[in-house]
C-alpha cells in the first residue's frame, strides 16, 4: 500500500503508513525519522485521539494554558505537529529518534471497531511495536511513551512481552480499570461517558468530513469516509453502557487492567500528586507491582498535560530512553528510583529523592474522630457517640488542633469508620483538606482542576469486603467481587482507601477530614477545559453523579457515624519525620 512521503522541518515524514493485523485489519500510522538514511530508535503511541487534529485546535484551552504557564513546552519547535498527549516529533528526531503515531482501531484515520483497552487493542499494540522493530529505518530497539491514554495502555502492551519493547515511560497512566477510574470504591464515575462523548466519538474513525482536517497533510483527521450517525454507533462500544451495567469487578475490568506480574521492561513512572480520579494510583500502585527489576518512579505538580512538554520532562524522558534504547552511558543506571518533586502551599515544589514507595520512614500517624469538637484527636475516643447525616448531603468534617510545627504527608492513607444507613447502602465520599490559620481552605492546582482538595476516598458500604491478602495497614484493598447489602440500622465496619497524596502543612494551619454523601464542591468558581463536558468544582470531570447508579431510594437516606466503646474510628495519615 502507498503512502505519502517527504521531507519538511528536519525530518523525514510518512503520512498514513499501513500497518496490517493479523487479522487482516490496516491501522495507519505516521512516522517521524531523521532525513539521513540509517537505523535509529523507535518511540511509538497508540490511541484514540486521531493523530491529524492538532493540539492546538482540539485541546485550545489546555494549549492556551500550557503556552502562558510553560513556555518552555512550546519553545524550540514550530508545534505544527503537536498532539494531544503524545511527544512532539521535533524535540525527538533531531536527536536520532524515530516517533511513531498509529491510531487505534476505531480512531482517526484507521478503520475498525473502537472498543478500549480489550485484548484485541493490546494485540493490536504488540503487533505494532513488533512492526516497528523490523522496518529499515529501525535499530529493533521501540520505546513507549506518552501521557494519559497513552501512557495506560503501556502497562497492558508491556504485559504482552513484545521481544522488542526495550522500555516504557508511563506519564500519568492507570493500570487497573475497576480501581484506577471507572468505579471509585465501587461507586461509578462518570468521567467516561463524558470522554467518549466529548474526546472519542468526536475523532471516531468515520467523522470524516464531519470532523477536523490535518492542518499539515489537509486530510480529513478521520477520514477519508464520512458515515452516517448510526454507522458510527454499530462501529463503536457503548462503554458507559457496559460500565453502568458492571457493579462488580469481573472479566470485563480484567480484560482490560494490566497483569503487573508481567511488565518486566524497564520503566519509568511519572505521577501526579493532582492526579486523584484516573491516574495517579496507576502510577504508584504500578511502580510497586511492575515485576521489572528496573524501574523507577518520579512525581510532580501542575497541569496533566504540560509538564511531559517541558524541559524538565523532556530531559527526564531522554535520559531515560537514551540509556535503554540507545545504550548511552549516561548514568541513567545511578539515578535515584525514586524523583519526588514536595509539595507546599503556593505550588512550590522541592525535589527530594528517595529510595522506596511508600518512605520506609514513614511515620503511620493515626488521627481518631472525635465527635465532641469534631476534632481528629492523637488519642482515641471512649465515650460513645454518634453523628448522623444525609446521605447525600455535605456531611460532616473533623479538624486537628493547629499544627505546632510544620508536618509533612507524603505516601497513601487509609480511613476506618463504623457506620449504618437507614437503607440498605451508603456511598461514603472522604475528602483530605488543608485550612490556614484564618479558616480557609488551601487547594491546589489539580491534574485538571485547578481547585483541588489534597486527596479524595471513595467507598460503597455494601463493597466493604477485604482481600486479605492485598491489603495493607494503609491501603485498603477490596474485592468487589459481591454485595454486601446494610441492614438498616445495622452498624458495620469500612475501610476505605484514600489516595496517596504530598503536602508540607505549616505550622499553625490545620488538616481536615470532611466525610460527604457527593462529590466534593470547592467553595468557589467553577473552571472550564474545552475537551471537559462540565464546569468543574473541585473533583475536575472525575464525579459521581449517575442516577442510575445512585438512586435515591437506596442512596438518599440517612447515614450515622459511630464512635467510642470497642471502636476506633480513626484517619492513618503517611507522617514524614523532618530530616
Amino acid at each position: 500500500m502507498e503512502f505519502k512521503s517527504e521531507v519538511r522541518d528536519g525530518m523525514r515524514i510518512d503520512w498514513d503508513v499501513p500497518v496490517t493485523m493479523d487479522d487482516g485489519l490496516v491501522l495507519r500510522a505516521d512516522v517521524f525519522r531523521p532525513v539521513a538514511e540509517g537505523r535509529y530508535p523507535v518511540l511509538m503511541t497508540y490511541g484514540p485521539y486521531g493523530k491529524g487534529v492538532a493540539f492546538q485546535e482540539g485541546y485550545k484551552t489546555s494549549w492556551d494554558i500550557m503556552c502562558r504557564e510553560n513556555p518552555d513546552a512550546v519553545s524550540g519547535t514550530t508545534n505544527l505537529y503537536a498532539n494531544w498527549e503524545v511527544v512532539d516529533p521535533e524535540k525527538w528526531v533531531p536527536d536520532g529518534y524515530v516517533c511513531v503515531r498509529v491510531d487505534s482501531r476505531g480512531a482517526g484515520r484507521s478503520p475498525g471497531y473502537l472498543c478500549h483497552n480489550n485484548d484485541r487493542e493490546q494485540k493490536d499494540y504488540h503487533d505494532c511495536i513488533e512492526w516497528a522493530a523490523v522496518q529499515p529505518w529501525s535499530t529493533g530497539k521501540v520505546g513507549l511513551n506518552g501521557i494519559s491514554y497513552y501512557a495506560a495502555n503501556q502497562w497492558r502492551a508491556a504485559a504482552t512481552q513484545p521481544p522488542h519493547l526495550a522500555a516504557i515511560c508511563v506519564w500519568e497512566g492507570w493500570h487497573d480499570n475497576y480501581r484506577d477510574g471507572n468505579r471509585h470504591g465501587g461507586i461509578l464515575c462518570s468521567f467516561r461517558k463524558n470522554w467518549q462523548d466529548m474526546q472519542v466519538k468526536t475523532v471516531q474513525h468515520g467523522v470524516g468530513a464531519n470532523g477536523r482536517k490535518s492542518p499539515v497533510t489537509g486530510e480529513w483527521a478521520c477520514g477519508p469516509d464520512t458515515l452516517t450517525a448510526e454507522e458510527l454507533v454499530k462501529n463503536r462500544e457503548n462503554m458507559a453502557g457496559q460500565l453502568l451495567a458492571r457493579e462488580l469487578d469481573g472479566p470485563y475490568y480484567r480484560e482490560r487492567s494490566a497483569d503487573l506480574s508481567r511488565v518486566k521492561v524497564p520503566l519509568l513512572s511519572a505521577a501526579n500528586w493532582g492526579g486523584h480520579g484516573l491516574h495517579l494510583r496507576g502510577n504508584l500502585e504500578g511502580f510497586v507491582g511492575a515485576a521489572s527489576s528496573q524501574k523507577w518512579l518520579e512525581a510532580h505538580g501542575g497541569s496533566h498535560w504540560a509538564p511531559f512538554y517541558t524541559d524538565y520532562g523532556v530531559r527526564m524522558q531522554k535520559k531515560f530512553f537514551d540509556f535503554f534504547l540507545k545504550g548511552a552511558a549516561n548514568g541513567w543506571d545511578k539515578e535515584p528510583r525514586i524523583r519526588l518533586q514536595i509539595r507546599h502551599p503556593g505550588e512550590t515544589f522541592v525535589e527530594r529523592h528517595e529510595s522506596e514507595w511508600p518512605l520506609a520512614r514513614t511515620k503511620w500517624t493515626h488521627f481518631h474522630l472525635d465527635p465532641n469538637g469534631m476534632r481528629l484527636s492523637p488519642t482515641p475516643v471512649t465515650a460513645e457517640g454518634a453523628i448522623t447525616y444525609d446521605a447525600l448531603g455535605d456531611g460532616v468534617t473533623f479538624k486537628t488542633a493547629p499544627l505546632a510545627e510544620a508536618t509533612e504527608i507524603t505516601g497513601p492513607s487509609a480511613l476506618k469508620l463504623f457506620l449504618s444507613s437507614s437503607t440498605a447502602d451508603a456511598d461514603v465520599f472522604a475528602v483530605l483538606r488543608v485550612f490556614d490559620p484564618q479558616g480557609t481552605e488551601v487547594v491546589f492546582q489539580g491534574a485538571l482542576d485547578p481547585h483541588s482538595p489534597i486527596s479524595l476516598g471513595w467507598l460503597r458500604a455494601s463493597h466493604r469486603k477485604l482481600d486479605a491478602v492485598r491489603s495493607l495497614p494503609y491501603r485498603p484493598f477490596h474485592t468487589h467481587d459481591e454485595k454486601q447489602p446494610l441492614q438498616p440500622g445495622q452498624e458495620v465496619a469500612l475501610d476505605v482507601e484514600i489516595w496517596a497524596t504530598c503536602i508540607v502543612v505549616p505550622k499553625g494551619y490545620t488538616i481536615a477530614l470532611t466525610l460527604r454523601g457527593k462529590d466534593y464542591e470547592w467553595d468557589g468558581p467553577a473552571a472550564t477545559l474545552s475537551n471537559m463536558k462540565h464546569p468543574m468544582k473541585g473533583c475536575g470531570p472525575f464525579v459521581h453523579d449517575d442516577p442510575e447508579d445512585r438512586p435515591a431510594g437506596i442512596f438518599g437516606g440517612k447515614v450515622t457515624l459511630h464512635f467510642g466503646g470497642s471502636r476506633s474510628p480513626s484517619l492513618l495519615l503517611p507522617v514524614i519525620p523532618a530530616a
